[in-house]
């Protein structure tokens, strides 16, 4: 167990640089400074951060810099997202009627709200996620969205794992300078969750952190606890070793 912890570390400081961001969706939270631009463009880059990485990017330059014009928060507070056709694509699924749909939603909360910290305060992350959700849809004629992904069990389906919204949190949370902002003070890194994708559901089987076959709630569950071991005050540093050595594809040896 000792090696793996050393394993992981390696892998840490070799990933978690900042040459990471120029290649990862995290980018665009970096480009702003107010708080609430910032909480903004981390939830909507974390929403469409699945598929090809390059595509990935591309749709968040269109979002936030042609469609919003580099001002998330003016352009949410301002009900600009109405002029725009709910028909226009942003990045695969994601259509400008998702857009609207969760500025809407965005727009009540900051009525409400001087932040989305809020939300994640005295409870945990799993709560705070589902606060947001509801949030979200009870702006919407409580219609939920499949862009937020629903945190507990429902109609048969297993609660998620969430990635998405758990890379937002990291992303949010953990200040150490390097890739992470770490702009609320309300949250501790202690209570993350790993933002469980497919590179780091294979890596953490493969080193005998992850016993269960489904990518979900009770995986992402497992896997942090185990890694909560080695750090306990900042389990998901880990997030950036299994991510690296999974995409790298880098020999390993125990």
């Amino acid at each position: 167990m000792n090696r793996l912890k050393q394993l992981l570390d390696e892998k840490v400081l070799q990933y978690n640089c900042k040459e990471f961001i120029a290649n990862d969706p995290v980018q665009f939270p970096h480009c702003f400074t107010e708080q609430r631009d910032v909480e903004i463009v981390a939830l909507l880059a974390s929403v469409i951060a699945w598929g090809n990485r390059t595509m990935i990017i591309r749709s968040g330059k269109k979002m936030f810099f042609e469609i919003m014009d580099g001002k998330p928060y003016d352009f949410l507070m301002g009900g600009k997202w109405n002029e725009f056709d709910e028909k226009n694509n942003i990045h695969r699924t994601f259509f400008v009627r998702d857009l609207i749909y969760l500025c809407r939603g965005l727009q009540m909360l900051y009525l409400e709200h001087s932040t989305m910290e809020k939300l994640f305060v005295n409870v945990d992350t799993w709560n705070g996620i589902a606060r947001l959700r509801a949030l979200l849809a009870s702006a919407n004629n409580d219609v939920s969205t499949k862009h937020i992904s629903n945190p507990v069990a429902d109609k048969g389906k297993p609660a998620s794992a969430c990635k998405r919204l758990h890379m937002m949190l990291r992303w949010l949370c953990r200040k150490d300078g390097i890739v992470d902002l770490g702009i609320w003070k309300n949250v501790s890194p202690s209570s993350l969750m790993i933002p469980l994708d497919v590179h780091v559901a294979r890596i953490g089987r493969e080193l005998g952190l992850i016993t269960r076959k489904q990518n979900d709630r009770k995986t992402v569950e497992e896997l942090t606890a185990h890694l909560r071991e080695f750090a306990p005050d900042d389990p998901v540093r880990y997030d950036f070793a299994l991510f690296g050595v999974g995409v790298s594809g880098l020999n390993y040896e125990l």
